[in-house]
This record gives structure tokens, sequence and C-alpha cells, in this order.
């Protein structure tokens, strides 16, 4: 059997696979990116027919190429992908697609890995995990199947149409979340949405998008989060040219807010006592958003328009005053419950030891304990920015340095010292 050998094998071509590969070739570092399906694969197929992207064309992009879409919009999700596709073809990135990698284990006795792909054996030297962060979609084990009711994950989610007639209970406020609910309300559903902690920055504020703010404020490049903020659920939406995502307007709209989701028993689900606490703490964290904003705007003399109406508060909705503890499904109408309740990752065909107790991968900036093993596209990987395009492009160009490095030291030979007679 014929083994073919490259010095790195990179895992994904998404965002994090593209990055990499035009890092790896700036540093004359050889070569190759394997996808098993398409480039950008899940922004086409894993995303509901009218997501859009959650940041502005001119900001979430890479260094090198702009979007074909005005600068100020949200990118739909097919525009995305074939913005990848397009980078990867003006960088020629070595994308081999259709290849599914299998498992990866160390050689025994030299430096490297044996990657056993559904097109044959690889050797490589460095294998970079460039799966990103949405691998295994996670649905809460709270109501059964045997209940009876249509169940999917938000990344089987596409559009109203859909869906099972009747009402729908979205579980999760964040982007995915909110957006799913609105759509369907919009489209004429009932709709359930439970919410749980969250934060709520304003999309804009004072001619400026919430992306500019986190940049001038110093807040992308947070290197670690704050302690018990790792997994904060973000509620900001780009639909409709972007918005502030505002729960009470929602409610307003006719959406039925509920607390987080806790339980089910007897055909009814249950609900903690949290909405009305997790609302506030995100209105908090919007309004806390503007005092930055704010205090920015002063300190450096800008002339941006003042928008006291940031600030205005629909009065809480009955939803909110008189809260719904328990739902039974039937009674309610509901034909689907989407959960809209995050990924886990999977990275059980690497051999080796590099995730901890939970799977999750032990690095440092992306360099595992392991040499040779690399993790790109993870969430605060290097700092808050690290998960979106332009954050992953600066990840990928460290993880590059550092696997140059290392096959500069693999390649040094040094000169025998030189023998002398004895006297």
């Amino acid at each position: 059997m014929t083994v073919e050998r490259i010095n790195t094998l990179v895992v994904g071509a998404g965002q994090a696979g593209i990055a990499m590969s035009e890092h790896l070739g700036k540093a004359g570092v050889p070569h190759l990116v394997l996808e098993r399906s398409r480039i950008a694969e899940r922004w086409r197929s894993e995303r509901w027919d009218s997501l859009v992207a959650n940041g502005p064309a001119w900001h979430d992009r890479f260094p090198n190429l702009e979007f074909s879409c005005d600068p100020d919009a949200f990118a739909g999700k097919e525009e995305v992908a074939d913005y990848l596709v397009a980078y990867a073809r003006k960088i020629d990135a070595p994308v081999r697609t259709g290849v599914e990698v299998r498992k990866v284990t160390r050689l025994k006795g030299r430096r490297g890995f044996r990657v056993e792909t559904g097109d044959g054996v690889i050797e490589a030297v460095n294998v970079v995990a460039a799966t990103g962060p949405f691998q295994k979609p996670v649905i809460p084990p709270v109501i059964p199947e045997s209940a009876g009711i249509a169940q999917m994950h938000s990344s089987a989610y596409r559009n109203p149409g859909d869906l099972a007639p009747g009402a729908v209970l979205v579980v999760g406020a964040g982007s995915s979340g909110v957006q799913i609910a609105d759509e369907l309300n919009r489209a004429g559903r009932k709709v359930f949405l439970s919410v749980g902690p969250h934060d709520r920055p304003p999309r804009s504020y004072r001619g400026r998008d919430f992306v500019w703010w986190l940049g001038v404020l110093g807040l992308w490049d947070m290197a670690a989060p704050a302690p018990g903020t790792e997994h904060v659920t973000i509620a900001v939406s780009g639909a409709r040219g972007g918005e502030t995502v505002d729960f009470r307007q929602l409610a307003a709209q006719g959406v039925t807010l509920l607390g987080r989701t806790s339980s089910f028993a007897g055909g009814a689900v249950g609900f903690d006592d949290d909405l009305t606490r997790n609302v506030n703490a995100g209105d908090a964290n919007h309004d806390g958003m503007l005092d930055a904003a704010d205090a920015y705007i002063a300190a450096n003399g800008l002339d941006l328009p003042e928008e006291p109406e940031a600030r205005n508060r629909l009065p809480d909705p009955e939803c909110m005053t008189n809260p719904v503890r328990s739902l039974n499904l039937r009674d309610a109408g509901i034909g689907t419950v989407i959960w809209a309740t995050g990924f886990g990752q999977d990275y059980s065909w690497i051999e080796a030891d590099v995730c901890d107790e939970r799977g999750r991968p032990r690095h440092q900036r992306g360099v595992s304990p392991v040499q040779g093993i690399y993790f790109i596209g993870l969430p605060w990987l290097s700092r808050r920015g690290s998960t979106f395009i332009w954050g992953v492009w600066h990840d990928a160009k460290y993880i590059a340095d550092q696997i140059a490095i290392q096959n500069g030291y693999a390649a040094y030979t040094a000169k025998a010292p030189a023998m002398t007679e004895p006297a």
C-alpha cells in the first residue's frame, strides 16, 4: 500500500483551515488540507436558509479579500461559503475535498503521525485540527423521544415551511435561537422562547456597529474570559440589516418568553423561575456597553451623534410579570421543539493525549502538549475574536510560525566535533 507523506496535514477546510493554509504557504511549509465534504460545508448545509453573518462584511473577513456585498451589509450564508471558496482559490490552497479523516495515531520510533483517511493513509509530521467549534449538536436529555413530539437541533432547522404544523418551542436565546424564534413568529407561528442567561450587546450605537466598539475598547483582544463567562450566550443579530435583540420587543410582537428549560414530566415542560433575572442581566450588559462607549467618546473627543433612545425600555410583558413555569406541549399546540443549545467538540479521531477528561483540547494558543498536534478555530484560542473569520486568520499565523520553528529545529544538523590525536 502506497503511503503519502506531507509535512503538515490540516483537517477541515472551513475558515480555520483556509487561514491555516495561507500562513503555512507563506512560511514555506509543505502542507495539505483535507475536507470531508466541500469547502465551508457547514455554512451551506448546517444552517437555516435566511442566516446572515453576525458581523458586517467590512469586519468579518480575511485581510486580503473583501466581500462583494456592501461593506456595511451582513453577508448571507451562501455568500460566506462562496467567499471562503474564492479565498482558497486566491491563495491556491492545496485542498482535497471528499476525504474524511478517520484516525490519527503517533508513529512509533520516529516523529510524526499516521493518518487514516477514506482515501488511504498519509504520514504527516504535524496535524492541525481545524474542524472548528461547531462539531456535535447538543440536545439536552430533557424531553424523551417517547413524548411523541418532533425535536431538532437548530443546525437542522431550515425554514418555517419545513416544520410540522403547530406552535414551536425554541430553547436557547443566543443568536441562533433568537433569530429562529423571530423568523417563525413573523411567519405566523405561535412561538415560545426559553431564555437563559445571556449577554445582549447593542447592534450599533451612536453610528458605530458593536464590532467597532469591541475593537476600540480593546475587548476583541481580551486574552481570556472573565471567570464564569467562558460559555456566556451572546444574543446578537444581523437579520434585516442588523437589529439590537430586544426580548421585550419580541414579547410585544407575540412571542411568549419562558425561563430556562429544566424538566419534563406528564407531557409538560418545566421552566426555572429566572426569566426576569435573565432579561434584566442582559439589559445590564447592554447598558454597560453603552456606558463604555459614551466614556470612550468623551475621552477621545469624538463627534458622534447622541442616541438617548438606545436606553429606552418597553414595559415588562405579561410573560415576565406572571411567568409560565410549566407548559403542556399538547395543550399549547406545540408541534416542534427546536434546541438552539450549542455544540460539543469531538476529537476522538486523534488518538493522543491532547484532551482533558471532558474531551476539550488542551493547548496554549493552539499548541497542544503533544508535539506536532495543533488546534485552530476554537473559542478563546488566543482572544475573544478567535472564532471569527478575521480572528482565526491571526491565530493561524501564530500556529504556522510555531510549526516553521519546530521544522527548523528538526532540520538542524550539528557538525561532528573534530577528532584530535593523543599527544
